[in-house]
């Protein structure tokens, strides 16, 4: 009876940090890609053989198929928050404008502070409902079925691109934010299950699917910016936009629709089923246990928490409203490519980098004291994004960092530290839980993110009123 008891790892278990990695035996590389926990959890299994010998993930197609879906599942709070130009025609008080000039209205001013209540507050519910159906409703189902609601509100949005709204711009506004609220609900229930269904794989696969989210905010920007400097009319520049997301979206549908073709998948998936039967009738339990999950991953889920609310707390509220000091001098670097480059460009590419990094070095561990105090160090980016030269200023005048050098720099070191220590407990927290929760846990730590996106979207707008 002993025998067919699961394996019930701790934080304290055998992991082993890549930097250190090169000095175990070409055995023990080996069994980490045939274990999917082999780096956190003791060497014991009790997954029949047939499961534990894994095939190889040929030509990569696995681990890029997750790459492209954690693209999907950011993709669309990207492409809403990156088509500033576009909400600030749409919102101002004058749409027959050209749209060349950059205008102010009550509407506009704080859209992207609104913009990030609506699409997080709904996240944390989503994924409340998330959790509570991971072992009621399938995966395929709870995936496919937000992907097509994505692909439909995405759809409206693009249509809506050429509808002259000059006259009921309340109610655009109001509408876009439900679509916000909509689109980021589905995104949330599809990371999170995602999420889920990566902690039965190697660690490798859940670095891709974080990794992939980094890239589908450089992509957004790239494609802002391309046209931005292609279309002559903004109207026109946001329908090809849109429309990217549209085919983008379309595609990862396709590629999930792939991922059960290949014979890697199918392993980890096997091994997962069997795992959640467990032989036993506690393998019937609708809502998977809470309290082992937290009792292993609070410090975790706390770090990810705390990484992403400060991010949000100046991304891009604050970020995205830092004008160059050098602005009046008409040129387009200063007026039309500063802040598309400067906030969300550079910001998404530094986060790419750092989500990239963990792939190659995991360090500090899981159970290190060093990880919640490198997070909590990053509460210093809040104040030195407020004093650069934000505009407009109707409270706080001082600017203490007025060099267009200055957003640059902290910038790039707020991306590069979200995703580094963001990666790290996201990857960590499935693997130092018992193999039935990997799912369950994967949920549990998208909530924690979520959650800190929530209370981050919440000050950024105390934030921006403060300015």
């Amino acid at each position: 009876m002993e025998d067919s008891e699961p394996v019930q790892p701790s934080l304290n278990s055998s992991y082993i940090p890549a930097a250190l990695g090169h000095q175990q035996l070409s055995e023990d590389e080996e069994s980490e890609e045939q274990n999917p926990s082999a780096s956190l959890l003791p060497k014991q299994s009790s997954v029949p053989l047939a499961v534990r010998y894994s095939p190889e993930d040929s030509y990569f197609v696995v681990y890029i198929i997750f790459f492209l879906m954690g693209i999907g599942s950011l993709l669309p709070w990207n492409f809403f928050i990156t088509a500033k130009h576009y909400w600030l025609y749409k919102l101002s008080n004058d749409t027959h404008h050209s749209g060349s000039e950059e205008q102010r209205s009550d509407l506009s001013d704080y859209f992207e502070s609104y913009l990030a209540i609506a699409s997080t507050v709904p996240s944390v519910l989503s994924l409340i409902l998330n959790y509570v159906l991971v072992n009621r409703v399938s995966s395929n189902v709870r995936i496919l079925s937000s992907l097509f609601v994505i692909l439909l509100v995405f759809v409206v949005t693009t249509v809506m691109v050429k509808v002259d709204v000059s006259d009921c711009r309340t109610e655009f506004f109001i509408g876009t934010l439900v679509s916000v609220a909509v689109v980021s609900a589905a995104s949330n229930v599809f990371s999170g299950s995602m999420f889920g269904i990566s902690g039965h794989f190697p660690m490798r696969i859940s670095q891709a699917l974080i990794s992939g989210q980094a890239m589908g905010g450089t992509l957004s920007a790239l494609a802002s910016i391309v046209d931005l400097s292609v279309a002559k009319d903004v109207t026109d520049s946001a329908l090809a936009y849109f429309l990217t997301a549209d085919v983008f979206i379309l595609l990862c549908i396709i590629t999930y629709l792939l991922l059960p073709k290949f014979a890697y998948t199918r392993h980890y998936m096997m091994a997962a089923t069997h795992l959640g039967s467990g032989g036993t009738s506690e393998g019937a339990v609708s809502v998977p246990p809470l309290r082992p999950i937290l009792r292993k991953t609070w410090v975790l889920g706390l770090s990810v928490f705390y990484v992403f609310c400060v991010s949000i707390m100046v991304f891009p509220a604050v970020s995205s409203g830092i004008q160059s000091a050098n602005k009046d001098s008409g040129s387009p670097w200063t007026t039309t490519y500063f802040v598309p480059i400067t906030s969300f460009l550079l910001y998404n590419i530094s986060d790419f980098c750092g989500r990239q990094c963990t792939a190659w070095l995991q360090v500090p561990g899981p159970t290190s004291r060093v990880l919640p105090a490198l997070v909590l160090c990053r509460s210093v980016m809040v104040p030195l994004l407020m004093f650069c030269n934000y505009q407009p200023r109707d409270h706080l005048n001082t600017v203490l960092f007025g060099h267009d050098v200055f957003p640059v720099v902290f910038n790039c070191l707020l991306g590069l530290t979200n995703g580094y220590l963001g990666t790290l407990p996201m990857i960590y927290g499935p693997k130092v839980v018992p193999r039935e929760l990997a799912e369950a846990t994967g949920v549990v730590m998208s909530f924690f993110l979520t959650l800190g996106l929530a209370v981050g979207s919440a000050f950024s707008v105390l934030i921006v009123h403060c300015i």
